[in-house]
């Protein structure tokens, strides 16, 4: 009797492992895109169990939060901390998941020495480029053939196209742009190079961006996708504005990639859009109502939202290389604090007590019915 009860559980347990392999994410986009997350420190170093499952299970693609950026893996000239991102790396690779490299050249969490001397001062143009080159040569040197690709440049145009006066540009002038993209060339030349940005569902934005497409082909430097992040609000962008960014920036030959994506709930008082960490605003209670409790009504919307979206990932999947949230659970997501502090969002696909929320299974239905007419 014990053993047969033994037999029938262990099948039990089997039925449910193949039934959640067959339910996840990663299983149902397999032939249409990567299905991305980015992880934080604490998760690939398995600070929790239930997480890394998450992760392993609904994810083909990782890409780090913060380990990355130059603040947190060269914080001095002559001092680099590897530790957090060798582990990532391991941790990807163990759970057999593609790694993005985030991010080469950015003008915010930038390192302190990085663009300035010992005074303080701004560095020369010939100072800053062996600066530049011997960042992105270390870090893609020591991950080659394990990283697939690297956001090389992060955030460096304005909304209305102009390029953002960093403290790259103020120094080499648009010319930084090339360069770190030349360089990063240079250091591996099998990893795909990427550009990576906010707001590109803003025409103005997404044409300065097709331009520098333009000019680095020109010149014979080498990029393979531009990432939209996919920061949204319930009231914004359009489903109709992304699909013409995908558009035009198909037309110049590249992929496109959603990289950072979540759906804010909460009300945009403020109708801020976009990704600028530098922006806040005043908390007050009426920007935050849903502390409890979301109405079904609004958790409708935020759902269809979500789907919408999805559908349009799918119906470019051709072009669409991966699609990547920004956080594993809500209570990862940093739109709990931006752009207002202390409010509680929902914008993640997972629940703060680490349950997928019923929307993935929308979305694995809508992932699953478009592989099967693939296959047709």
């Amino acid at each position: 009797m014990k053993r047969t009860k033994c037999l029938m559980l262990g099948i039990a347990a089997t039925l449910c492992v193949q039934v959640m392999a067959q339910s996840s994410l990663r299983e149902a986009t397999k032939d249409l895109f990567l299905m991305g997350v980015a992880v934080n420190n604490y998760q690939v170093n398995g600070g929790n169990r239930a997480e890394n499952d998450l992760i392993k299970t609904h994810f083909s693609a990782i890409v780090p939060e913060n380990c990355m950026k130059s603040s947190e893996i060269h914080p001095e000239e002559n001092r680099w901390e590897f530790g957090p991102t060798d582990k990532m790396v391991a941790f990807g690779e163990a759970n057999n998941q593609v790694i993005t490299g985030h991010t080469l050249i950015w003008h915010s969490q930038l390192a302190r020495w990085f663009t300035v001397d010992e005074k303080g001062q701004p560095v020369s143009p010939e100072v800053l480029k062996a600066r530049m080159r011997d960042h992105i040569h270390t870090i893609m040197k020591r991950y080659k053939g394990r990283i697939k690709g690297y956001d090389v440049v992060n955030e460096a145009f304005e909304d209305n196209g102009s390029y953002r006066r960093s403290p790259f540009y103020r120094i080499l002038g648009k010319d930084f742009m090339k360069l770190a993209f030349q360089y990063a060339q240079e250091a591996d030349p099998d990893a795909e190079l990427y550009y990576n940005d906010y707001n590109m569902a803003t025409p103005a934005k997404c044409d300065a961006v097709v331009e520098f497409v333009k000019e680095l082909k020109a010149e014979g430097i080498r990029i393979d996708a531009v990432g939209l992040q996919g920061h949204m609000n319930m009231d914004g962008p359009s489903v109709e504005a992304y699909e013409t960014s995908f558009k035009k920036l198909a037309a110049v030959g590249v992929k496109v990639m959603i990289t950072e994506w979540d759906i804010s709930i909460l009300p945009n008082p403020y109708n801020h859009s976009g990704a600028n960490i530098s922006d806040r605003f005043a908390y007050n209670k009426t920007n935050d109502p849903y502390r409890d409790a979301i109405p079904k009504d609004v958790l409708k919307a935020w759902n269809k939202r979500y789907t919408d979206m999805f559908a349009l990932f799918i119906k470019y999947h051709e072009i669409v290389d991966r699609v990547t949230v920004w956080g594993l659970t809500d209570a990862h997501s940093w739109k709990n604090d931006f752009p207002i502090r202390g409010r509680k969002d929902y914008p993640l696909l997972i629940d703060r007590d680490r349950q997928v929320k019923p929307v993935v299974n929308q979305m694995i239905k809508q992932a699953k019915k478009a592989s099967k007419k693939l296959k047709k």
